[in-house]
């Protein structure tokens, strides 16, 4: 039996001009450009700085964050802020220490980057590395979790909605590439901080009503340690001493070595752009502790009589009680916005990497405009492979807190070989092929054992009481070991195979050419630094 919607009128008619828009802008907008692979896979690298980091927050913030944030907000509170506020500390990293070597290297993908730096072995790996994490984590789960808004919204079935999403996206990103991908995730940023705003003045606007006056009556209606980032003792695994060992090793592969993600910051029109890019996104990448983790803490004060245990329903319960008709149509947009833009930029990235580091590899001299299919056909089956994978979404308690753990077994021996990879000369070609075969084997074992097959204890965080970013960083630890190990026991790298893909030594970072203007990248990384480190003693 169908399901009837439960939405008004108006607000429908929002959403689907809304969708509408999209549309027009992502196939109409690349009409007068024509699509060869630059423009396909890398948007003709013409995107200023402010579109690239428009590009990285929108790919980033997608429906799992919407509503995986406001859920951990209501349950642990800010503590969980760490995953965005950190972000901004592994894009400065992007900016500074990687973005140079990534523009100035013509790549077109991450994995040709590695082959470049020690072999074609390197390459093949983190490919496959890369499309898996695509396809699992950033289309299929991000698919489902859409899915789950509009079902308990509207009550659009959950098939239906990943089927509608799913053909929304894939038609804009096969026809257009990515420079249709950028231009929707520019809008899409807007609409996404606009809806994020209006929850956030609506959840305020209602503390009176239930008797919150002042922030210490608002503290006191909260959960111990609620409105503090940085705890001692986090239900969650969110230690202090956690999130400063533990998510390093996720953001530098996450924000500097994952396709999806750096996809925009090859496509800089130059190397400023490519480095002021990532600055920018470290600064939106504030906002969401007030506008997505904050908002959960409000909705603990509010409604955790309505919510209960139910977590997952923080955001729709913000909305149906607190957002008139109108506004919640654009609200309904702005999680429209974040799923296509996440699941878009994944798409185009995976895409990339197939008719790239796979299909020319092996073919060499395939035509551009071969090319360009091999991208838009290979996009497609990913796409029904991921609808494929996200029906069974409903396998995972926590959407949020499943991506991160699988993030947590996969970024450590990734992250050890681009780290030492422009920081070390001495690394070597075979010291990176053992590395991310061991460490992904570490990895795959780490997640089934910590995966409650049978009952409901998982071996490594409950048995032994490493948290999951914990194990991130004793992965990392031993990945590292493992890595100047077997470096030093192999032949050292030819020099002249260095040039450009290594810096000298670490503080070069800095102490560069000398600084001639205020817009100079590392000048505006100080000032993102400096941001942090005041926002962190406040909210400590």
């Amino acid at each position: 039996m169908a399901t009837q919607l439960r939405i008004p009128v108006l607000d429908v008619c929002i959403i689907v001009g809304y969708i509408l828009l999209v549309l027009f802008i992502g196939v109409f907008a690349s009409r007068k450009t024509k699509v060869t692979s630059q423009v396909f896979f890398l948007a003709g690298r013409s995107l200023p700085w402010g579109v690239v980091g428009a590009a990285l927050f929108a790919s980033n913030i997608s429906t799992i964050h919407l509503i995986g944030l406001t859920a951990s907000g209501y349950n642990e509170g800010l503590v969980w802020g760490n995953f965005e506020w950190m972000a901004s500390f592994t894009l400065i990293l992007l900016a500074l220490v990687f973005a140079s070597f990534y523009f100035r290297s013509n790549i077109s993908t991450l994995p040709e980057f590695l082959e470049r730096r020690y072999s074609p072995a390197s390459r093949s790996i983190l490919a496959f590395m890369a499309i898996l994490a695509a396809l699992f984590i950033h289309i299929g789960m991000s698919l489902y979790a859409g899915a789950i808004v509009f079902e308990q919204f509207f009550g659009i079935n959950v098939i239906a909605s990943i089927l509608i999403v799913a053909g929304i996206v894939s038609i804009y990103t096969v026809l257009g590439g990515l420079k249709a991908v950028v231009l929707t995730e520019s809008v899409n940023t807007v609409v996404l901080l606009v809806g994020a705003c209006l929850i956030t003045a609506f959840a305020f606007r209602a503390l009176p009503a239930h008797g919150i006056h002042t922030l210490a009556q608002f503290r006191a209606a909260a959960k111990p340690d609620q409105l503090h980032m940085l705890q001692t003792h986090s239900s969650a695994g969110l230690n202090w001493y956690a999130v400063f060992l533990g998510y390093p090793v996720l953001g530098v592969w996450y924000w500097c070595t994952d396709q999806t993600i750096v996809q925009r910051v090859l496509g800089a029109r130059t190397e400023v752009d490519a480095q002021l890019g990532p600055l920018f996104a470290g600064f939106l990448k504030i906002l969401p502790v007030f506008l997505l983790v904050l908002p959960g803490v409000i909705a603990y004060v509010l409604f955790h009589g309505l919510i209960g245990n139910n977590s997952n329903q923080t955001l729709p319960v913000l909305i149906s009680q607190l957002i008139p008709t109108g506004l919640r149509g654009l609200i309904s947009a702005a999680v429209l916005a974040a799923l296509m833009s996440a699941v878009s930029a994944a798409l185009n990235s995976s895409g990339t990497l197939v008719a790239v580091d796979i299909v020319k590899r092996f073919r060499p001299r395939i035509t551009d405009q071969r090319l360009v299919l091999v991208g838009r056909v290979s996009s497609i089956v990913i796409m029904l492979l991921a609808v494929l994978w996200s029906t069974q979404g409903g396998r995972f308690t926590s959407i949020f807190a499943a991506i991160n753990v699988i993030a947590s077994d996969l970024a450590p021996p990734i992250t050890t070989v681009f780290l030492f990879g422009v920081f070390w000369r001495r690394g070597t070609k075979e010291a990176s092929v053992v590395t991310l075969l061991a460490g992904f084997l570490m990895g795959v074992t780490s997640f089934v054992l910590d995966l409650p097959v049978f009952g409901s204890s998982k071996l490594i965080t409950d048995g032994l009481g490493i948290s999951f970013m914990m194990q991130a960083w004793w992965m990392f630890c031993i990945c590292s070991l493992i890595f100047v190990i077997v470096s030093l026991f192999t032949p050292p790298p030819a020099e002249e195979n260095l040039k450009g893909l290594t810096w000298s030594n670490p503080l070069a970072v800095i102490f560069g050419p000398p600084l001639r203007k205020a817009s100079d990248p590392r000048i505006v990384a100080a000032l993102l630094l400096l941001a942090m480190i005041v926002l962190y003693y406040i909210f400590r």
